[in-house]
């Protein structure tokens, strides 16, 4: 027994003597400082298995700032959302791109941006986000709309009224993968829809299974066969096999045009471009639109508000629906859609977990509020965790509880919320914060909402008894949306 217990203890006492020796120590003016005993590692693994109880349990601890090893990085995290905005107006000495111009090319495949290798491309790549939003949306949103139907016509428009059972996950991701791809990328020539797009979709999942340890920085090498999945998918956007597609949105031929402007592009970086673009339009759509399919049917009064509310905004343009007729709401339409809009925003509340990070740039004070402050080195990572607030019940009565109007008072959109007595100027961040805000949260919101529409408005839907309640899965925390820990069966027929 002995030959086996000694070389482990070893073990775990050199670990513990490289944490002394190499581990940080905290420096006047600085936040409570959390090594962990596991050189590098830090946290890493207590934060990845319940990021949000972690959190919380060190607040109870520390305070609301308090600094974190996690994985090699020093984290400072800011709890207090009324904190906030001393964060997010920092934009000089605390950076976003740094971090995404790091992670982003190893995770995608192509060379850094801000290398000096492609001057003002950068630059080129925010303007093209214009593209995403305001008039543009009005394009995007109408080709969505149409897409969304051909979908719907093509795989679930169909046959009788008889009930048919399916997985939540598997028709928002069938549908909503399929028609979003089709209005930013177009399609292709000679028919109506891609060659192999259910293959693509089936890759797509393995390689965003991978995706949490890739943002980690654990080079691809080591994580079997995803590197060849993924050149598989970049492959698929290759120049060649993209020249002939139709009805491209505005937003992706303006950056393929960008990156024929550098003749140091490959046209493998290209692709690899557009793949990211492909993971950016879906990756936290579709588990989106799974959380809002899935509390609106379990919740029938909000079921039966929101698709009488989507019936009246069409009876109102007289419109009316059965399944042989096609549907088109306009974005004026999609916005007078208070309740479902309230209800998506109500299940994001409670489905996102993503993690705003800035990088240090220099050694510098962080201001808070009145006379408060806390040292800050360069190369750290100050972040901001909102779903700490999304769940805070100082802020939202009975946080864990879905409540489809709670973001409606007195017939409009709700935007006071306080905490402490104080008005909260972020109170929801689903899609991140400040000049790192999520560009196509307009889109994806409409998205969701077109969707939701046309599914309450062409059949009745029911969740099959006897299954347990659908739970959050914790692995993706700080990315974005969680998915699922498991997938729920519904029936469905034509109403």
């Amino acid at each position: 027994m002995l030959e086996f217990v000694l070389p482990l203890f070893l073990g775990f006492l050199a670990l513990y003597l490289l944490s002394v020796r190499f581990g940080r120590t905290r420096r006047d003016g600085e936040p409570p400082l959390i090594n962990g005993w596991i050189p590098f590692l830090g946290k890493a693994m207590e934060f990845g298995k319940n990021a949000h109880g972690f959190l919380a349990a060190h607040k109870e601890k520390h305070g609301d700032v308090f600094t974190v090893l996690i994985a090699g990085k020093y984290m400072t995290f800011i709890m207090n959302p009324l904190l906030y905005p001393y964060v997010i107006k920092h934009q000089k000495q605390l950076d976003f791109h740094e971090f995404s111009d790091q992670v982003a090319p190893l995770t995608f495949g192509y060379p850094p941006v801000r290398s000096g290798k492609f001057p003002g491309m950068e630059e080129h790549i925010q303007r093209s986000f214009r593209l995403l939003q305001g008039d543009n949306l009005n394009n995007l949103t109408e080709s969505m709309m149409g897409n969304l139907m051909f979908v719907f016509r093509q795989d679930y428009l169909t046959g009788e009224s008889e009930w048919r059972t399916e997985s939540v996950y598997q028709l928002c991701n069938s549908i909503m993968f399929e028609a979003t791809f089709l209005t930013l990328f177009g399609k292709p020539a000679h028919t109506s829809r891609h060659n192999g797009m259910v293959t693509l979709r089936e890759d797509f999942v393995k390689f965003d299974t991978m995706f949490p340890l890739l943002i980690a920085r654990i080079p691809i090498s080591l994580l079997g066969g995803t590197k060849a999945i993924r050149d598989k998918l970049i492959n698929y956007f290759h120049p060649q096999r993209m020249s002939p597609w139709s009805n491209t949105s505005g937003f992706i031929k303006e950056r393929a045009a960008l990156f024929e402007q550098y003749d140091s592009m490959r046209d493998v970086d290209k692709a690899a471009h557009h793949f990211a673009t492909l993971w950016a339009s879906v990756g936290n759509t579709v588990p989106a639109t799974f959380w809002a399919m899935y509390y609106l049917v379990t919740h029938p009064e909000a079921l039966a508000v929101v698709r009488e509310e989507i019936h009246g905004v069409l009876l109102v343009s007289g419109i009316e629906t059965d399944h042989n007729r096609d549907i088109a709401f306009t974005r004026e339409q999609l916005d007078s859609l208070l309740y479902l809009e309230s209800s998506i925003n109500e299940s994001l509340r409670l489905s996102s977990a993503s993690m705003n990070i800035r990088v240090a740039q220099e050694d510098f004070s962080l201001r808070l509020e009145g006379e408060r402050s806390i040292g800050v080195r360069k190369g750290d990572i100050v972040s901001l965790y909102p779903q700490s607030m999304h769940m805070d019940p100082g802020i939202y009565k009975n946080p864990e509880i879905y409540k489809f109007d709670r973001y409606i008072e007195n017939g409009k959109e709700k935007t006071d919320f306080y905490k402490d007595g104080q008005k909260l100027k972020y109170y929801r961040m689903s899609f991140g914060s400040g000049s790192t805000k999520c560009p196509g949260r307009y889109f994806a919101v409409n998205e969701i909402k077109q969707f939701l529409s046309l599914l309450l408005l062409y059949f009745d839907v029911e969740v099959l008894e006897g299954q347990e309640p659908c739970t959050l899965d914790p692995s993706r925390a700080g990315l974005g949306i969680l998915l699922p820990a498991s997938d729920v069966q519904i029936r469905y027929r034509l109403r």
